[in-house]
């Protein structure tokens, strides 16, 4: 510490003393009383005025806390609808799907018959002409 820096603490003790010294009428251990007295006083001051901060502090903390807490709750139960909604979505989507599907299978499966039949159709007038013509070989109709 440089040499200004412990004179000016220096001045400072020796003002202090002397406050406390005038304050006692020159006794010294009536001045040490008053010294203890105010540094007691200062520090119950302190002390008072930095608990309820502390208190308030603590509230607001609570306050804060119980605020995300219920921000919390409700995106959760946001996330629940949405996701019971898509659920359902989904589900009307699938119902859909195999709806169509079973149509699109209905369908194909009456022009296959269909086409089918057709064919049969041509095979046996195919075979009926062919039979004919057989028979014509051997003297029938």
């Amino acid at each position: 510490m440089s040499r200004r820096g412990l004179t000016a603490i220096g001045l400072v003790a020796a003002g202090g003393a002397g406050y406390y010294l005038y304050n006692a009428g020159g006794d010294p251990k009536a001045a040490e009383k008053l010294a203890e007295a105010d540094a007691h006083k200062a520090s119950a001051k302190l002390r008072g005025e930095v608990e309820p901060r502390g208190r308030e502090a603590g509230a607001r903390g609570e306050a804060v806390v119980r605020q995300a807490g219920d921000k919390f709750d409700n995106a959760a139960g946001d996330a629940q609808k949405r996701f019971e909604q898509s659920k359902r979505d989904a589900q009307k989507a699938l119902e859909e799907g195999r709806k169509e599907a079973h149509d699109v299978a209905a369908k194909a499966s009456a022009e296959a018959k269909r086409e089918i039949d057709a064919f049969d159709k041509n095979v046996m007038e195919g075979a009926q002409k062919a039979k004919s013509g057989i028979s014509s070989w051997f003297g029938g109709k």
